[in-house]
Formats: C-alpha cells, structure tokens, sequence
C-alpha cells in the first residue's frame, strides 16, 4: 500500500545531448534544443510513448534513474519488452519474470498474490509502478496487461529507492499516450474456462501535439485447475498527456484494479511428495471450503509523472502518487493429517485489510563536464507515508477427507478479533548519484543516501502504541570498463537498508535489515548492437533477519543471516532475419548463515533452486510466408528444499510453443504452456502443506486494430 519513488522518463538523446552540450558549449546546446523541437522528438518526450520493437531494448532503464539502458549500467538489469510478453501471451507478472536469470516464482503457488524471489532472497514487497512502490504488503496482483515493459534491477537498491529488500526489485512501466489515433480490441479465450475482452485505445488531443489520452481496460473471467477455484479481474487504466511546450512532460496516471477470487491453499505434503497409503491426491483437489467467503481486493492510484528541461542544462523531474487498497476474504488453512492418512485437519482466518498511500519523488539531473571528464549528476528526495489497518479473525472448521471430501463445513469465527492493529510509515530520504566517463573508457558510478524512517503500529486489541525510528546510509560504488566497443567488464558494491516491525519479548524494537552485495560481471553487444549478453557473479547477505526468540515462544529476535551466491547468464537478441530469442540461466548457493535455530544453520534458503533455467524463441515468416510466426521454449528449475519443510520439492522442466499471424488490421495467437502436461510442485511453504505447478494451458486470442 505504499507509492514510492520516481522512475525517470526515458530521456530522448536529442535532450540528452542538449544537456551534455550545454555544460560546454551553450550555442551548440541552443542548436541542439532546436534539434529537440522537431516533431519526431516531440513525439519521444511525451514519455514512454514508442513501445520497445523486438525483445532486445536499448532504452533508457527507470531503475538507474538517469538515461542509462540496462546495457550500459555496471549492475543487473532486465529489461522485458511489450513484444516478449505478447509473443508468450503471459498473463501475470509471474509468466513475465520467469525471463529473467536468478527470479523464481509462483514459490506459493496460485493464491492470488505476486510471489517471487531474487537472488535467493524474497522480493514479493519490493514492486515499483512508475518508478514508486506499490504495496509493502503486495496483498493485490498488478495488471501485466497495462504494462509497456518490466524491469527487474538485481541486488541492493537502497541508493535510489529507499527501504527494500535486497535481493531486488521489479519496476512496472505503464502504457502511456501516443501521439497519434490507434486502437485495439481484443479477445482470449482458453482451458478452464479463461475469457478475456481488452481494449486499448488513444488518441491526440489536437494537430502537432503532444497532448494525448489513452484508456487500457480489462475484463477476465476464468476457472483453475484445482476445483472450485476462479478468478473475476477488472482494470481501467486512463492516462493523459498535455503539452506544455517542448521542454516540459507532463502525463497523469490512474487505474482501478479489482480482484475477486477463491485462493487456491495448495495441496497436503502427505498424499504428494510423501507416500501415503491411500494413494496420491490428485492435483484438482481442493483443501478449502466453495462455501467461504472469496477474497474482495481493489486497488485504486492516481498520480502524475512530470519533465521539466531548463535552459542551464538542468532536468527536474518528478512523481507524485496517491493509492488506495483494500483486501477481505476468508481463509482455509492445512494443517496436520489425521492417524487414519485421510483426514486433512484445517483451520480458517477471516482477513480484512484497508489503507492508503501518499508518495513523491523529485530529483534534477545535469550531464556536464569537470576536470576534463564528463559527469552525469542525479540528487533528488522522496517521502513516502503509508497506513494500513489489519483485522483478523482466528476461526474454526471441520477436517476433510482429501481422498473423499464432502464439502460444507461451517466456518466458525468468534466475535472478536485476534488482529486489531494499524500499520503507519513514514519515510524520508536524500540521495545522490554521479556517473563520471575517464578517458573515454573508464565509467565510475557512486551513490550515498541518507534515510530517516519511523514505522509505528497500534495494537487495539493489547491498547498499545509502538513506534520504532531508524536512520540509515546506504551506498553503492561501481566501475566499468570498455575493453572494445562491444564487451564491458564491471564490478560493483552496494548496500541495502530495511525496517524491522514489532517488537521483542521486552518490548524493544529491532535493529532493521541490512543487505549487501558484491557483484563481478561483463556485458556484451551483439553484432549491430541488436542483443546484450550479460555473465554476472555475485555474494549477496542479508543480515538482522527476524529468527525465533529460543527463550520465549511466539517471540523473534533479529540476529539471523542469510547468503546466497550465484553466476547467472541472460541473453536478448534480435537477428535481422526474424529471428529473436530470449534466454535466462542462473547458479545459486544459498544458505542460512545464523540463526537461533541450530538446525536450521548451513540449510538452503527456502524455495531456491541451485538450477533455473528459461529459452524462448521466435521466428517470424517472410516470403510467401509473411504475416506468420512460431514461438518455441522450455524452461525449469532443480530441486528445492528449505529450512522451515522438511522435504524436497522435485526439479522439473516443461515446454511451450506459440503460433500466431499479423496483417494489418488484426493479428491471432494461440499459445500452449506446459505442452506435455507435466506435473510438478512449485514451491514450499511448511511440512503441511504444498503448492502446486501450473498444467497445460491453451489460449487464443484474436486482437483487432486501426
């Protein structure tokens, strides 16, 4: 429920050099902001106005904050363009991320949040829309459908963007207005009785401007795999352009996305992965109850993202959200099986969570030269205050036979409540960036920021008020080096800040997390500059994690380590013959370091496989056969195991393939996922329960446009 901080607008290089020239030469830098004016870079400051062609991109990357592209920053940046998503019909930020090296998800299955891990570490509350954070609970699924690209920066983002985790971070950037007249209606349908209608359509304001509006919508409805399981999602998404002139950017954001769903609990441990004596149960199997009231989330923004180019040299830019977010619904647990291997025991919660969210980001930017080497300067501020009230009930239901279940049990909650709390954060932070160009070849990067954060939580239930204050510096340091024109070596450091809720048993509060990584890496162009391939190593630790007080039961203390190390390897690339190809590899040693338990010290982190993996391909016709294409991929993961399950969660690979055809006015797709229907497991949670993979999924979606 928090908006946070601004990604920067994709700088055009006409307004890039402008700025570049005017710390030189002020009457190059007037000829070249005349340059700027002609409409085809008009066009380009209007934001994020031009989609990425092809799944290789070279843009501007919101995560640096700067005008740097993923292949020109000294850290690991994917960047996921509109074209990969469509070309494999992903449907959630979860399809989406499953691109980039090192990100595991669906680790809790399908119960209708965002999960994902990075780097061996969770980064579910760590999703950024516009350069601002989302949600620090992440309790609603954004919309990938009014989404232009994803970005996923590795590793501790603390400089730019304040309080998160340190594994990363993934940043959402919106479809936003075009400049000229388009549309486009579209319809899926596939298995388990998946229907979806999307539209989206724009159009400029007036001749020879930038001003424009945009109206992104959505309308799904479908079932699942697991029976009495579905899903109803809603989202309309206006934006508008105005022009205020060639210098100035200005476009406002909202969006209303609701979500109403039955959450899918997964299955028993006992039954899957250890043998029981009644058989398997299968995989449809539903472990709560149809009956139970199904979950009710909406999240409603409005904002605006904002440019301003001075005549000194200077951009300012800035962004500015509002959000609003409510959840409710009720929850069916797993808990123990009975002697008779049958008898699944349950327990119930009726959750109600509501807040708000108010966050601003600004900073200016100069790219100048200074004792002979060019200098790019990013300082800015950002305040975030969020509030978030938590109400919930602990209930009663009856067990269930998962080999024969009769379903109808009554939920039974209390009068009163178990949870009856309020969330507050407040949150101000400075920063400062500076990427300096030596010798033509040598690029170092350093930031600093300084964070004061007060988080504060109000226990009705208990009539107490806590309040916890944290200052932090966190940096980050980095040096690149253009061996040739094609291949860039780096190494980079950088460190992470978080806060800790609650309390201890004596009712002082925590000691925040504090994430730091050390990476080694090396970037290179394809031919034409059409592809990046990136080779990365790194050591990331996370320490002051919450581990159980040994002393006092139901309590924690922050003295936990974590660690994960790793090698990934991606590649993006678009050869000029039709081909494109997108793939992802990732190592990762991870390991619990410290811990209250003894047990639970030298056991993998949980859900994380050492091998993850993801190929996928297409091949666009030409000749006779123009207008087709096919798509082909596979991808998979190793063994999982943890340290709060007992059990191995079995590797896997499964296969997809797509094929679909444009013309001018319409195109088609139909895309298979999981062809040869494999059963797996997605994840772990504890020793009672277990989540399930995804099956085979067909979908065929015809889209019209003008």
């Amino acid at each position: 429920m928090h908006s946070r901080r601004l990604a920067v607008p994709a700088a055009i290089p006409a307004a890039v050099s402008c700025l570049f020239l005017a710390s030189i030469d002020p009457k190059a830098a007037h000829a070249a902001e005349n340059v700027a004016e002609l409409p085809s870079v008009t066009v380009s400051a209007a934001g994020d106005a031009l989609a990425d062609i092809g799944f290789a991109t070279r843009r501007a990357a919101g995560v640096t904050k700067s005008g740097e592209s993923a292949a020109d920053a000294a850290q690991s940046i994917t960047v996921i363009t509109r074209d990969l998503l469509d070309s494999q019909q992903a449907q959630n930020l979860s399809d989406a991320l499953q691109n980039s090296a090192g990100v595991v998800t669906n680790v809790y299955g399908r119960r209708g949040w965002d999960d994902f891990v990075i780097r061996g570490q969770r980064a579910s509350e760590s999703i950024f829309a516009d350069g601002l954070l989302v949600d620090s609970n992440n309790r609603i699924s954004q919309e990938l459908f009014g989404v232009e690209r994803v970005e996923v920066l590795k590793g501790p983002a603390s400089v730019l963007f304040g309080a998160v985790q340190p594994g990363g971070l993934v940043n959402l950037v919106s479809k936003r207005p075009r400049p000229e007249l388009f549309g486009e209606l579209g319809l899926t349908v596939g298995n388990y009785g998946f229907r979806q209608f999307t539209a989206d359509v724009g159009t400029p304001l007036a001749p020879d401007s930038k001003a424009a509006f945009r109206l992104n919508a959505l309308a799904m409805d479908s079932g699942d795999p697991t029976d009495h399981v579905w899903y109803r999602n809603r989202w309309v998404a206006p934006s508008l352009t105005l022009d205020f002139g060639s210098r100035t950017d200005f476009t406002i954001l909202a969006s209303h996305n609701q979500r109403n769903y039955v959450r899918q609990q997964g299955l028993p441990v006992n039954g899957t992965l250890v043998a029981n004596r009644n058989g398997v149960v299968p995989n449809s199997r539903f472990i709560g109850e149809p009956g139970a009231t199904p979950y009710d989330g909406e999240q409603n923004r409005i904002g605006y993202a904002l440019t301003h180019r001075f005549d000194s040299g200077w951009t300012v830019n800035q962004n500015l959200r509002y959000q609003t977010s409510s959840l409710t619904g009720t929850l069916v647990t797993a808990g123990t099986m009975a002697v008779n291997s049958q008898t699944l025991n349950r327990g119930a919660m009726q959750q109600d969570f509501s807040g708000d969210s108010f966050g601003v980001d600004t900073n200016a930017q100069r790219t100048f030269a200074f004792t002979g080497h060019a200098h790019q300067l990013t300082f800015g501020m950002d305040y975030r205050h969020t509030k978030e009230d938590r109400l919930q009930k602990t209930c009663r239901v009856a067990a269930l036979n998962v080999y024969n279940p009769v379903y109808g049990a009554a939920i039974n909650c209390p009068a009163s409540y178990s949870t009856n709390a309020t969330d507050t954060l407040n949150a101000l932070g400075f920063y400062l960036r500076d990427q300096v160009r030596i010798a033509q070849r040598w690029i170092v990067t350093g930031g600093v920021r300084y964070e004061t954060a007060r988080t504060s939580t109000t226990d009705r239930l208990a009539a107490s008020r806590t309040d916890n204050d944290n200052n932090a510096v966190t940096g980050s340091a980095a040096v690149m080096y253009e061996v040739t024109h094609w291949a860039r070596p780096y190494v980079s450091y950088a460190t992470s800040f978080l806060p800790n809720a609650g309390t201890g048993v004596n009712g002082a509060t925590f000691q925040p997390e504090k994430g730091r990584q050390v990476e080694a890496g090396v970037k290179f162009d394809t031919p034409g500059k059409a592809g990046l391939l990136t080779l990365a190593a790194f050591e990331l630790t996370r320490r002051n994690v919450l581990s159980s007080d040994p002393v006092n039961t139901g309590f924690s203390v922050a003295v936990g380590e974590q660690r994960s190390r790793g090698f990934e390897v991606e590649l993006t690339q678009d050869l000029g013959n039709g081909l494109s190809v997108s793939g992802a590899y990732a190592y990762i040693a991870s390991e619990v370091t410290e811990d209250t338990t003894a047990a639970n010290v030298g056991r993998p982190l949980n859900a994380v496989p050492r091998h993850s993996f993801s190929v996928w391909s297409q091949y666009r016709f030409r000749g006779a056969l123009a207008g087709w294409y096919v798509g082909a991929g596979v991808r998979g993961e190793s063994a999982k195991r943890g340290y709060s399950f007992n059990y191995t969660v079995p590797g896997y690979a499964v296969a997809d393939l797509g094929v679909g055809y444009v013309a001018n006015h319409w195109r088609a797709a139909f895309n298979v996922k999981n062809v040869f229907d494999k059963a797996y497991y997605a994840g772990g949670l504890n020793n009672n329960v277990l989540p399930v993979g995804n099956p085979r999924v067909a979908m065929l979606n015809l889209t019209l446009n003008y």
